[in-house]
């Protein structure tokens, strides 16, 4: 019997399918897909005859149910899910399901959305001295409770360069919850849709970027990212990766490890 196949979507656009997913979605006999975040480019990657169930109107239970009726019947499942499957995609639940019902299936990863926002914008998000370490997180309102311990200022503490995901009607808490680790000047970029015919870009500051996401009308589907590392002008701080650096010793050990 075939594995339920989980497959990145990517940020939307349909070139940014890896190889693999777009085989998994070419074989496919069933596709479910969420609707809210797709481009409907991707799916014209399907066979014409497959079945195509948007899945934004369903539940956990209802899409699981199809999911292992379409498998036991013989026929191949691929379960598309929006960026890459290891963000807020809701597979363990999905797949924590299957496992009861001894159903098997994989994953295939996809282009996340922030990096697609990263490259749409052309910044690193890890720039040397001005910061390495990316924070990916979310805000609550209508959705699921946040541990205790992850609170947005404890994060902003670090000096990292904080990607939010599903927190776009919350921009101006967040921001208020922020400003006081990044400051008012600090660099926020919006992206909204990412790769997306839709796409809109936002650039402003932890001060005035709500005002913009607020003039938008922006209420889903778009990522906030903030850091000194999205500066337009390099920060006088920034340094120089030392893997490139020429007086790095290049030499080999015998074993083959560089020094």
């Amino acid at each position: 019997m075939h594995a339920v196949q989980f497959v990145g979507a990517g940020p939307g656009a349909a070139d940014l399918l890896t190889l693999r997913a777009g085989r998994l979605l070419a074989e496919a006999d069933v596709v479910l897909y969420p609707g809210t975040y797709l481009d409907p480019e991707v799916l014209e990657t399907c066979s014409p005859e497959a079945d195509l169930v948007d899945t934004q109107d369903l539940d956990l239970d209802d899409i699981v149910g199809r999911m292992v009726s379409a498998q036991r019947a013989g026929r191949r499942v691929v379960r598309l899910v929006s960026g890459d499957p290891s963000l807020y995609s809701a597979v363990f639940e999905q797949t924590r399901r299957l496992d009861a019902e001894q159903v098997p299936w994989d994953v295939t990863p996809g282009v996340p959305a922030y990096a697609a926002a990263a490259a749409r914008v052309g910044h690193e998000l890890t720039v040397p001295l001005v910061t390495q370490s990316v924070v990916l997180t979310r805000t609550q309102q209508r959705s699921t409770a946040m541990p205790e311990a992850e609170s947005l200022a404890a994060f902003a503490a670090t000096g990292a360069t904080l990607v939010l995901h599903l927190a776009i009607t919350r921009t101006r808490e967040v921001m208020a919850e922020v400003v006081a680790a990044y400051g008012p000047d600090c660099p926020v970029v919006v992206v909204y849709r990412a790769s997306q015919p839709e796409e809109l870009v936002l650039r402003g500051t932890v001060a005035d970027i709500a005002d913009q996401v607020e003039a938008a009308g922006l209420r889903q589907a778009a990522v906030i990212l903030v850091g000194r590392a999205l500066a337009e002008r390099a920060d006088p701080r920034a340094g120089e990766s030392y893997l490139y650096d020429p007086r790095r010793d290049r030499t080999r050990r015998g074993d083959g490890e560089r020094r």
